[in-house]
């Protein structure tokens, strides 16, 4: 069925693109009401606006906090006009039909997201009569038309210009849904605002308000569909933020999910650093003064793993930078005994204009690669209250980010041996690049750069055995972090084989007396953390 629009009532915070929309209705016979600001902007632009205390007869009042909840109102808008009790009531009353509304809501979001905002100004902010209109219309979408977001006035328009004058019910539909998403989204975020306010960690309900960013080839498997949905912007520099460059082919399910875990480990380091993430772990990671050697470093870890990866750095890709990415095989890689070299995506805080061109045009692969860019890191915008969510059949998981990096001044020192600056540096990388591996880990590092990485095993020991294989004989003289700590000194005994001079684990072992002696034993330097870093 179609509805001939007649009568449109207009309120919006959002005054993109409205006097266009709103000429364009009154072009097409529209009678036009508002509210406030918009009414004030459509009488400027010339257009013929009813007030709303005209229907009401009740002025706006209250700092315009009542204006629009009034029966003439959401009768208006709530009533069947195929129904003769409704049609009666509504003749009784005086009330006029509106056939559309286009509105939007105060802006609360980018109220709180101000630094200086208070709580009054965020509570002001909270819109109460527009949600009402949006609830009120959606639900009687069979004869009312919503309108949201500029991006719909064009549409609307069109289908009334094909239509006589009236909008069909596929897209009266599709916009009532898209209107009830609107306002969940919206109450969403005021209860998040409202639960920080009052320090609840974890709410008696909680609703995660997301917004569709694009639709996905597919998922982790071609059989699965997938999407990506965008939390409101915090300020923090992430994958979410980021922005895609012209170029590349689209991004994939996967791809967003190693490009997070890999920029999430490069913000990790004040130093130039560079990290290759192969199916979300840590493949290569290095830090240097010069990030091309942090990048070469960080490569040449495991140039066989490196081959199809994601590779982050926190500092721009200027020309020398470009190159020396685009030639990872021939300069560094053939030599080690790669198969060959090309990247899915490089993220970094930006990118030349000259070193997007040798990356598109140097390598044949190139023309492929996705290419993101986040603007600076900024650590101080972390945003500590986002949830870290887990999915299980039927629920989820809801835990605080882990947050904990090296902490220099939580470390003790058990064992005789004391780890000397160098080594210290190394153990640095090591706990990092660990936090960002898949439990069980063990990770070995040199001259700050990873040499071996033991991931995702069942047993601690396994993915030892597997570090120490992949290092070979570099891993004489370096040193060895663990995610957890070691229940039984195996796992010092088998490092010490392997050359391994320091060792950075949490402590808490009911055996880490037996672990401090193995240590001793081979002269091994151990610093325990005192934090855990799990990552299932």
């Amino acid at each position: 069925m179609d509805v001939k629009i007649k009568t449109a009532l207009i309120s919006v915070s959002d005054k993109s693109g409205v006097v266009d929309f709103a000429k364009k209705l009154s072009k097409l016979g529209v009678k036009i009401i508002s509210t406030g600001g918009t009414a004030k902007k459509l009488s400027k632009a010339g257009l013929d606006v009813v007030g709303i205390e005209s229907v009401t007869g009740f002025p706006e009042m209250m700092d315009g906090r009542v204006k629009t909840l009034h029966p003439k109102i959401h009768g208006a808008l709530l009533g069947l006009r195929n129904k003769n009790e409704h049609k009666a009531a509504m003749k009784k009353h005086n009330i006029e039909p509106i056939d559309l509304i286009c509105v939007n809501l105060y802006p609360f979001e980018q109220t709180i997201a101000k630094p200086d905002c208070t709580l009054a100004e965020a509570i002001e902010n909270i819109d109460i009569g527009g949600p009402s209109m949006l609830r009120s219309a959606a639900k009687n979408h069979k004869f009312v038309m919503v309108v949201t977001q500029p991006d719909q006035y064009d549409k609307v328009i069109e289908e009334m210009e094909k239509n006589n004058g009236a909008v069909g019910e596929e897209m009266r539909s599709s916009c009532a849904r898209i209107a009830f998403s609107l306002t969940a989204s919206y109450d969403a975020a005021i209860a998040k605002y409202l639960n920080a306010r009052a320090n609840v960690e974890y709410p008696e309900k909680v609703s995660i308000a997301l917004s569709k960013a694009a639709s996905l080839r597919y998922g982790e498997n071609p059989h699965q569909s997938a999407a990506f949905y965008k939390l409101p912007s915090s300020g923090e520099t992430s994958i979410s933020g980021g922005t895609l460059l012209e170029g590349g082919i689209g991004i994939s399910f996967n791809n967003l999910l190693d490009t997070n875990a890999a920029f999430e480990l490069v913000k990790e380091f004040a130093e130039p650093a560079a990290v290759v993430v192969k199916h979300l772990n840590p493949c290569g990671c290095a830090i240097d003064e010069d990030i091309c050697v942090a990048y070469r470093k960080a490569y040449e870890g495991d140039v066989v793993s490196a081959f199809g990866s994601i590779i982050a750095l926190n500092r721009k890709v200027d020309v020398e930078l470009a190159q020396t990415i685009m030639e990872s095989y021939s300069r560094f890689g053939k030599a080690l005994g790669a198969g060959g070299f090309f990247s899915e995506v490089i993220i970094a805080p930006e990118f030349d204009k000259d070193a997007v061109e040798i990356i598109r045009t140097l390598k044949a692969w190139g023309g492929r690669v996705r290419l993101m860019e986040t603007g600076p890191i900024d650590k101080a915008k972390i945003d500590c209250g986002e949830f870290d969510v887990r999915c299980v059949i039927g629920g989820l998981l809801l835990q605080k980010r882990d947050l904990v990096g090296w902490e220099p001044d939580a470390l003790t020192y058990p064992t005789k041996a004391r780890p000397t600056n160098s080594q210290l540096e190394d153990l640095k990388v090591a706990w990092l690049v660990a936090k960002h591996t898949k439990s069980n880990t063990i990770v070995l590092v040199k001259n700050k750069k990873v040499l071996g990485v033991g991931a995702g095993q069942m047993n601690r020991i396994e993915s030892g055995l597997i570090a120490f294989k992949h290092a070979g004989d570099e891993s004489n003289g370096c040193a060895m972090a663990s995610d957890a700590f070691f229940p039984f000194p195996d796992n010092v005994e088998n490092a010490a084989k392997a050359g391994v001079t320091a060792i950075a684990q949490p402590g808490g072992s009911k055996k880490d007396d037996e672990v401090i002696a193995a240590a001793d034993k081979h002269g091994i330097a151990m610093v325990f953390t005192g934090k855990r870093h799990f990552k299932h």
